[in-house]
């Protein structure tokens, strides 16, 4: 069973991923939740807003994204220690990853804060939507440091198979999210400034609630508490190849929404609904690869590589199917979504025909979140690094002829090509990772 869709058939396996995928899915929908509020809050403020909105998500989401190695990498070994036996070290080895969290966290919500106009202004959105993108940039930064926390400490509950407390810290914050953003916005009149403080107080709630639990769990089990210097930048050093997978990914959403912003304001906030909305489903994808990260952490961890190709397998195809069904929904919904959004017809009619794209291309998705997933979980950072660069770098040319080629004069032909383009970095994705997960370099075992 080499390749990456190997037969499962086995019962046990697929327990497994149920039991950690299904609260994993209801979690991670959660996070972009988050922004699907803040969208259909801003929405109904003005296209000004909404647009805005699409520039300061894209820089935040970057910002804190490129740190996602704080959860992944975390989770990768956490579940080895596990798999070997040993849950104190596991334990030991997340608190790491939570110091060196907070570190990140403080530098880079001074520097977002700081830069919070220029940052903005990258993006050559008009004036209007600069000043909105701005407003909510500079706030938002300020929930940076719980962001990275909850990652951190999320990637060590995964590793120790539990996904079920991050699922109720994200249902309470999605919860404590939306009645702040709508006091704060139409009770007290804050505009989109209000959206943003919402936003960052329940995220600040969330960390702190999730800090809690990791403390407790230290202690039943005696791990230490205290930062070490050397094992801190160990765990920096084990993160640099996630963090260069990152970089190139957000690299790919920070340059489409480069050429968005260049094809105007509808095009802009219709892009951003769409990529708000495609990050939900791919959360919702996403919760397969959780699982795939766990169980390929665990299973090498106790030397299972048949383990790992049995679960795989599932996977995958759960993957493929799911992404088609979500897909299909969502085209088939592409007319009855947009009002929720917005009261600008033109932006209405893009974000519909946009949306028939996004629906079409997520069978590719779910099979690129699923092999990602494992081989993250399988610690393979380093190719992953360069994997991802080399679909970044192919995927330019796509992306630049719709830079070069501008407004067509139709919004809703220009963001049908925009999606198009971007369908195509995923399938160029889905190629690279394919060819890495039939081959076995990949699966080294053991604790490490």
């Amino acid at each position: 069973m080499s390749g990456p869709t190997a037969d499962a058939g086995h019962p046990g396996h697929r327990r497994e991923i149920v039991r950690l995928a299904v609260p994993a899915f209801l979690a991670l929908i959660a996070e972009p939740l988050f922004l699907l509020a803040d969208s259909a809050i801003i929405g109904h403020l003005g296209t000004a807003e909404l647009a805005g909105l699409g520039v300061a998500s894209a820089a935040l989401v970057t910002a804190a994204g490129i740190f996602v190695f704080l959860a992944y990498g975390t989770t990768s070994v956490v579940a080895r220690h596990l798999g070997a036996g040993d849950e104190s070290s596991a334990i030991s080895a997340g608190i790491d990853g939570l110091w060196l969290a907070i570190g990140l966290g403080v530098v880079t919500a001074a520097v977002v804060a700081a830069g919070a106009r220029p940052i903005s202004a990258v993006f050559g959105a008009s004036p209007a939507a600069l000043e909105q993108a701005t407003t909510y940039l500079r706030i938002s930064a300020f929930g940076i440091p719980a962001m990275l926390v909850i990652l951190a400490v999320t990637g060590v509950l995964r590793g120790l198979q539990d996904t079920t407390t991050p699922l109720v810290a994200s249902v309470v914050g999605f919860g404590a999210n939306i009645a702040l953003n709508l006091l704060f916005v139409y009770g007290l009149h804050w505009g989109i400034a209000g959206s943003a403080w919402g936003t960052v107080i329940a995220q600040t709630g969330m960390g702190l609630a999730l800090v809690g639990v990791l403390l407790a769990r230290s202690r039943a089990r005696q791990a230490r508490l205290r930062p070490h210097p050397g094992r801190v930048l160990a765990a920096a050093r084990t993160g640099i190849p996630l963090l260069v997978r990152t970089l190139a990914l957000r690299a790919t959403l920070v340059v489409t929404t480069w050429v968005a912003a260049s094809l105007g304001d509808v095009p802009l906030a219709a892009h951003q609904v769409a990529m708000t909305l495609w990050s939900f489903l791919a959360f919702a994808l996403d919760a397969l690869a959780i699982a795939g990260q766990a169980i390929t952490g665990r299973a090498l961890g106790a030397g299972d590589r048949e383990g790992v190709r049995v679960a795989m397998g599932t996977m995958v195809r759960w993957g493929v199917w799911g992404g088609l069904g979500l897909g299909l929904l969502l085209a088939a919904l592409h007319s009855v979504i947009p009002p929720l959004f917005t009261t600008d017809p033109a932006v209405r009619g893009a974000l519909g025909a946009a949306l028939v794209v996004v629906g079409l291309g997520q069978a590719v998705a779910g099979y690129v979140f699923v092999l990602d997933g494992v081989l993250i979980g399988a610690g393979d950072g380093a190719w992953l690094a360069w994997g991802m660069v080399v679909t970044f770098v192919a995927y330019l040319p796509f992306i630049l002829v719709v830079r070069t080629a501008g407004p067509s004069g139709s919004p809703s032909r220009d963001v049908v090509v925009l999606w198009a383009a971007f369908t195509a970095f995923m399938v160029i994705r889905a190629v690279v990772l394919g060819w890495r997960a039939r081959g076995d370099a990949w699966m080294v075992t053991g604790a490490r």
